[in-house]
């Protein structure tokens, strides 16, 4: 399970409504039932503009991307998903990385929304889950916006392992404040206090995840034909954006522009996330 308690769930519950009610915005939500589990989808804006799916990454949730990409709704009709397994109100399964698993969900949560001619962008883990999609099918897809996604290269794991994965174990032991201080300071650009306790609280109440990443493969990448957009973080621990940047342009044939976030770190600034979705609207 991914609730470490009933009490914690219902901690992190309130932190998603109290963000989503702080975004101003009108919106509905809608439960769509999948073979993987029951996944939550913040729907606004015009529903005869173009879809555009948002997909958040570990230790996120719908409102957070929302809250990043707040002028797409004037240019699409957004749906921001729930992943399972996060601090969300999707389901808690977990599916496995190594399979198109996490691709086949989200293609079955396309499909029930009856939505083609989809824009899908994805940060972080939501990369992985968009490049998962495209292996599984890319029939009902039409571009793809990913933002330090997982899966086209990982960091060095020893530089993880000091500057963020041994802080945030210890956090996990011992709830210091000063513990989690430092895992935001490896992974964020800049941060809020609502971020600081939303990742607090999720790694206090949730079970996360720390499997290794899987990368996709060349022959793999070589068969999409969906055209990918990549905003690469040039400071990424995780996955570094030199060097995302220089496999991705060997591998992926459809690459159609990738962007370098100098001096970011694996979350970017504010003002980062305005250009990014000032490129994705220029798409249009």
């Amino acid at each position: 399970m991914l609730f470490k308690s009933q009490e914690g769930k219902s901690a992190m519950l309130k932190l998603y409504n109290q963000k989503l009610e702080d975004l101003c915005i009108d919106y509905s939500e809608k439960l769509v039932k999948t073979k993987f589990g029951a996944t939550n989808v913040i729907v606004t804006g015009n529903f005869e503009l173009p879809p555009l799916l948002l997909i958040h990454g570990t230790a996120g949730c719908a409102p957070l991307m929302l809250e990043s990409f707040s002028e797409l709704s004037k240019h699409y009709c957004i749906y921001a998903v729930d992943v399972l397994a996060q601090p969300n109100k999707s389901d808690e399964n977990r599916l496995d990385t190594k399979t198109l698993d996490y691709g086949e969900w989200l293609l079955e949560v396309i499909i029930k929304l009856r939505l083609k001619e989809v824009t899908l962008v994805g940060f972080s883990f939501g990369g992985l889950i968009s490049l998962k999609a495209l292996e599984f099918s890319e029939i009902p897809i039409k571009e793809v916006f990913l933002i330090a996604p997982v899966y086209i290269v990982n960091g060095n794991p020893l530089l993880g392992l000091f500057k963020m994965f041994l802080p945030l174990k210890k956090f996990i032991k011992t709830n210091n404040q000063h513990d989690i201080k430092k895992v935001m300071n490896a992974l964020f650009s800049e941060y809020n206090d609502f971020a600081l306790e939303f990742m607090s609280s999720t790694f206090k109440h949730c079970n996360m995840d720390f499997s290794p990443l899987p990368i996709i493969s060349k022959i793999n990448a070589q068969d999409i034909e969906t055209p990918i957009t990549i905003f690469a973080a040039e400071n990424d621990l995780m996955f570094p954006g030199k060097k995302m940047i220089k496999r991705a342009k060997r591998v992926f044939p459809t690459l159609k522009e990738v962007f370098l976030l100098k001096g970011s770190k694996h979350v970017p600034t504010n003002k980062e996330f305005d250009k990014i979705e000032e490129e994705i609207i220029n798409s249009i």
